[in-house]
């Protein structure tokens, strides 16, 4: 199966945006082993930028926009949008997006381009988050939202640490480059 990351740029956005591309691209190649670790799947992984340009009112790029553009590039792939904007519908506390083979979340801007802590706090975990959201539901795991869901709560309000990765995708104390939410208490 391929898992093809998608990075929605504004084309006046696309090259002060370029570190947060390379990033992502690094991020596409963690998931690849991420999700093998994880959920034992075999994802080949892709990355390319959707640049937009300016639109009117009535024709604001929406989830229904990135849905039509999914059913073009085919159906049979994951298709993941990392945008700069909230979809305008979810029932996830974490800004995302998901349905069957398609993802997305919203897609934070670091202050800085090159701070790779902000965005894997930021936005690598909410990706890890609509990841396990999709890859539990397509395994047939019953209460796939529910426990996604109660896990990502613990994240925030009972202290479980988010999972920490370095540079070469294996689990650290030092600075994370990766952060994912713990999938350890699913039962898989």
């Amino acid at each position: 199966m391929i898992l093809h990351f998608i990075f929605v740029v504004k084309e006046e956005d696309r090259q002060k945006r370029q570190p947060e591309f390379e990033y992502i691209q690094q991020m596409a190649q963690f998931y690849k082993v991420w999700i093998k670790e994880k959920f034992d799947k075999d994802f080949e992984v892709q990355c390319d930028e959707l640049i937009t340009k300016p639109r009117g009112l009535f024709h604001k790029l929406d989830t229904h926009t990135l849905l039509r553009d999914h059913d073009q590039r085919g159906k049979d792939i994951y298709h993941f949008y990392l945008c700069h904007f909230r979809p305008l519908w979810t029932d996830c506390t974490c800004e995302g997006y998901y349905a069957e083979n398609f993802g997305m979340v919203y897609w934070q801007t670091p202050p800085n381009p090159h701070d790779t802590l902000f965005l894997a706090e930021k936005n690598c975990t909410t990706v890890s988050h609509e990841i396990a959201h999709e890859i539990l539901r397509s395994i047939g795991y019953k209460k796939y939202a529910a426990d996604v869901h109660e896990i990502w709560t613990k994240h925030f309000y009972d202290q479980l640490h988010f999972e920490q990765y370095g540079p070469d995708f294996k689990k650290t104390d030092d600075k994370p480059m990766f952060l994912t939410m713990d999938t350890s208490s699913l039962k898989i």
